[in-house]
């Protein structure tokens, strides 16, 4: 259920987690977190607009979380990239729309998505970006992964 672009949204922001509060360029995101640079680009003008990072152009500029991430849920992610949680649109809360073969009351099928949408939400809702970002790499990239927690948590990348 969860799109590739989500998950490098996840990526990318952990890694800003893990270095908060300094700015990062877009290639040294892409790098640690293991997302093409120019995916990346387009996800953080999602994330910019949803009001989940700032940005900043020019020399010192660069990337951060708009807020702390301990104040960031997963749920809030994957609904700015992805839009709502429910796997059929009859079943979702945000954004429901009837199904044109059905009666919403007595479904079964809607009965059954609108669980699977409650126990996801349940779940992504209560965890924030800071548990996500600290799992120890249980979420995030092989790549970084591989790289020590010294050179994760923040040394600039150098052309």
């Amino acid at each position: 259920m969860l799109t590739m672009k989500a998950k490098y949204a996840l990526r990318a922001l952990s890694t800003l987690a893990r270095c908060e509060p300094e700015r990062l360029m877009a290639r040294e995101i892409a790098h640690h977190a293991g997302v093409p640079e120019k995916f990346l680009e387009a996800i953080l003008v999602q994330l910019r607009n949803a009001g989940l990072v700032r940005s900043k152009r020019g020399l010192l500029g660069g990337h951060r979380l708009a807020r702390p991430a301990e104040t960031i849920t997963i749920g809030e992610i994957v609904r700015c990239i992805d839009g709502p949680i429910a796997p059929i649109r009859c079943a979702s809360i945000t954004a429901y729309k009837p199904c044109d073969d059905c009666e919403p009351e007595t479904c079964a099928l809607r009965a059954l998505m609108g669980d699977v949408r409650s126990a996801m939400s349940e779940v992504i809702d209560q965890r924030s970006l800071r548990q996500f970002a600290d799992a120890n790499g249980q979420f995030v990239a092989p790549a970084v992964i591989a790289a020590s927690r010294e050179e994760v948590a923040c040394n600039r990348v150098h052309p």
